[in-house]
């Protein structure tokens, strides 16, 4: 049998080299804003995770769900959704030459009210 997880268009993008990479989160361990320099597609092995990529709604993926992170979008959160298991997924980095995997972006202030007295 085989089941479809998952598509994704590349836009003719050269790969050369995948890493494959197996993460675990702790409960309630968040990634932080970050992106990546090439496309990664995911499977969640283990927990469930909260995927929100800019400019789009968060997604719950449980177990047995593929994601794509497109290359170059800033991923505003991918935690694991749960604080008390914790989360295991698999992840293909489709590299193109010698790249880095993540680049760790700086988290935004919230922003500063200031109140006008009438």
């Amino acid at each position: 049998m085989r089941r479809p997880l998952l598509a994704a268009e590349l836009n003719h993008k050269t790969v050369t080299k995948v890493d494959v990479r197996e993460i675990v989160f702790a409960p309630g361990q968040e990634t932080g804003l970050h992106k990546h320099p090439c496309p990664v597609f995911g499977y969640i092995a283990e927990g469930e995770a909260v995927l929100e990529v800019e400019g789009e709604r968060p997604r719950i993926l449980p177990m047995g769900s593929a994601f794509y992170e497109p290359a170059g979008k800033v991923i505003v959160r991918f935690d694991n959704a749960s604080h008390c298991e914790p989360m295991r997924f698999i992840c293909y980095y489709l590299l193109e030459g010698e790249q880095e995997l993540i680049e760790m972006l700086p988290q935004t202030e919230e922003p500063e009210y200031v109140f006008i007295a009438d």
